[in-house]
């Protein structure tokens, strides 16, 4: 049996994540207890962010993410988001530079308890999302669900924000069309060779949008914050959108939102609120858990 780790259960506007502290230990946290974790009702999450010790220098850990069903992820902003606050708490500090598979990713918190996350530069070349057919421009795909003379969803932006992603653009409220039933279809189609995240983008104003997302190895979530930061830059993209938009996300709780820009030096920066659930510890091989019943008297 692995020693415990310490953990938290924590959200980012919905988006249910597991911070789990595996900095000073050589191991990693198991494809098998994410999924022994996940089938638990009180540690169900979409992410793991695991903590380990820098491997760069200049950085300050490393974040291992594993999604749901224990397979990797490249990226998840939410999740960063809830490290952050995490690490705040413990160090005082408030900038933060973490790598993972994805890159370098830079994230402050602000005074009002928001923060912010450099999510860097999106990748529009087909081979590099990566599509398994070359489209010269990606902004508009071929690629619809539905009769072929009158799709219910079709026509996406696709491109990468670290991991691939297809940005439906939709007419109605994205909750009413049957994303549990779509989802999974399009996270596997052929043309998504590392299988995509999957959004429905209702843009609302020139600064505003809806989305809902199918997340890739997930399912559907409360939130994606890199699903909203792709969501934003392709409507910006394909001038729906400015380049500065309040991306509301259907599924979270009170229908949550998050401020993206899409800066002139292409990096992508995504703002919003963390929360704390509670603490524990965990067995990183097996996913065996003990609940911390203290640690909410003691923040």
């Amino acid at each position: 049996m692995a020693a415990e780790a310490q953990f938290a259960r924590m959200n980012g506007l919905g988006n249910m994540i597991l911070v789990v502290d595996m900095r000073g230990r050589g191991d990693a946290v198991t494809p098998a207890a994410a999924v022994a974790l996940n089938a638990d009702p009180a540690t169900r999450f979409d992410q793991i962010m695991a903590i380990h010790d820098p491997k760069v220098d200049g950085t300050d850990a490393f974040i291992d993410i594993l999604n749901c069903d224990g397979t990797k992820a490249q990226a998840c902003g939410n999740g960063t988001r809830c490290v952050v606050q995490a690490l705040a708490a413990e160090t005082g500090r408030k900038v933060f530079t973490f790598q993972t598979v994805a890159g370098i990713l830079n994230a402050v918190e602000h005074e009002d308890g928001t923060i912010s996350v450099d999510m860097g530069a999106p990748v529009f070349d087909w081979n590099r999302i990566p599509l398994a057919e070359e489209f010269y421009d990606t902004s508009r795909i071929e690629l619809q669900i539905g009769p072929i003379d009158a799709p219910v969803l079709h026509s996406p932006a696709a491109m990468s924000m670290g991991n691939p992603h297809a940005v439906f653009w939709v007419d109605r409220d994205p909750m009413s069309f049957d994303l549990d039933r779509f989802g999974p279809l399009l996270e596997n189609h052929p043309m998504f060779p590392e299988k995509a995240n999957i959004t429905l983008a209702q843009v609302t104003s020139p600064s505003a949008m809806t989305t809902r997302t199918w997340e890739r190895g997930a399912g559907l979530t409360l939130a994606c914050g890199s699903a909203a930061c792709a969501a934003a830059v392709s409507g910006a993209r394909t001038g729906r959108t400015g380049r500065t938009v309040a991306v509301t996300v259907a599924s979270s709780p009170n229908r949550g939102t998050l401020t993206i820009e899409w800066r002139g030096d292409d990096h992508v920066v995504m703002t919003g609120p963390a929360e704390w659930e509670w603490s524990g510890t965990l067995d990183p091989s097996t996913g065996a858990f003990r609940r911390d019943e203290t640690a909410a008297a003691a923040r």
